[in-house]
């Protein structure tokens, strides 16, 4: 009896041996389900993309630049350089993620973080339209910052010199209905249509008025009215379209792009 009571004592040994094995089991399970459930993820995040995208390929019909998803190509930039990258795909690229993960995104200098975005991916996917020639006649970008509320998160499109907006749509937003919100009314999203993005001298101008822009003003081709009673929101759509249209967001890659190498 005390040979058989001594047998079932714990030992650190046995304890250690038996959470070891739970360990590898539970580990193997894991990585069996997440081979299982990576196609969905895939396709869910594809999809998600997609609806995303109607968003401004409807704004751009609208403006008499009709887009069919099948003739738009994705492809992911790393920011830094402007080049593209073949080591990420598209498809299975979350940019939400990568925005939020140390390994994968870079802190901001507080000098040039002008949307309040303290990290940003190092790379991002952008949307081509080719034409028969392989030139880039149309650029979608995707750009977000913060808001009065909420972040903002939208599409800009570009002509294929970069010279021009094409338009702006914000599918996601949480401020506040009536005043913010009015970011995603078309009276407004129209204003954008044809604005330069740069000047003469190559400075970025493109932006949000504080206020009503004069008529007839140097500023009227490249800035659209503020939105009256939210100042905070229109600031914030301002500011992200400075931080991602500069050197430290999409510069880098636009200026390729206006090279020929896009």
């Amino acid at each position: 009896m005390a040979e058989r009571a001594a047998s079932n004592v714990e030992t650190p040994a046995r304890t250690l041996l038996v959470v070891v094995g739970v360990a590898v089991v539970c580990a193997m399970l894991v990585s069996l389900t997440a081979v299982n459930l990576r196609p969905r993820y895939t396709a869910n995040l594809e999809a998600y993309r997609l609806g995303q995208l109607e968003s401004i390929l409807d704004a751009l019909s609208q403006r008499g630049y009709p887009v069919a998803a099948q003739d738009i190509e994705a492809r992911v930039v790393e920011l830094a350089s402007g080049r593209y990258s073949d080591k990420l795909k598209p498809a299975t690229f979350d940019a939400r993620k990568a925005a939020a993960d140390p390994g994968t995104s870079v802190a901001i200098p507080a000098d040039r973080d002008v949307a309040a975005l303290k990290r940003r991916a190092i790379h991002a996917t952008v949307f081509l339209v080719r034409d028969a020639g392989r030139n880039v006649t149309l650029i979608i970008l995707p750009v977000y910052g913060v808001g009065y509320q909420s972040t903002l998160r939208g599409f800009l499109a570009l002509e294929g010199d970069t010279s021009k907006v094409l338009a702006l749509r914000f599918y996601e937003q949480g401020d506040t209905p009536g005043l913010g919100a009015r970011i995603q009314d078309p009276s407004w999203e129209a204003m954008w249509d044809a604005k330069r993005v740069y000047d003469d001298s190559g400075a970025l101008r493109l932006g949000v008025a504080r206020g009503p822009v004069p008529r007839g003003s140097e500023d009227a081709a490249y800035m659209v009215d503020g939105i009256s009673g939210a100042t905070r929101t229109s600031r914030g759509v301002h500011q992200l379209l400075r931080f991602w249209l500069g050197d430290f967001g999409f510069g880098p890659y636009l200026e390729r792009v206006r090279q020929g190498k896009g």
